[in-house]
């Protein structure tokens, strides 16, 4: 019995490792195609032929982007804190 449970919690390691892994990489990518919150002089001059819904389309994708972020972020500290419990269990 207890090598089965020693079985199951190498799994659970395996597949939660997996997890944060690809999540690590998720992340990262969310966070590089956020833009910056400050576009100074260079956004103004560069951005002259932007038009009103070209805006405001950035504006709504950063916020998905970043809500997507806030969520990542979030379920990569609650699987880090499960996996932290099944190696100490282990």
């Amino acid at each position: 019995m207890a090598q089965l449970l020693a079985s199951a919690t190498l799994v659970w390691q395996y597949v939660l490792g997996s997890i944060l892994i690809l999540l690590a990489i998720a992340l990262v990518l969310l966070v590089l195609k956020q833009s910056g919150k400050e576009k100074g002089l260079s956004g103004t001059i560069a951005g002259g032929a932007d038009t009103f819904f070209s805006k405001n389309q950035s504006k709504t994708t950063d916020k998905l982007l970043s809500k997507l972020t806030i969520i990542g972020s979030i379920v990569f500290v609650v699987i880090t804190v499960a996996l932290v419990i099944i190696v100490s269990m282990g």
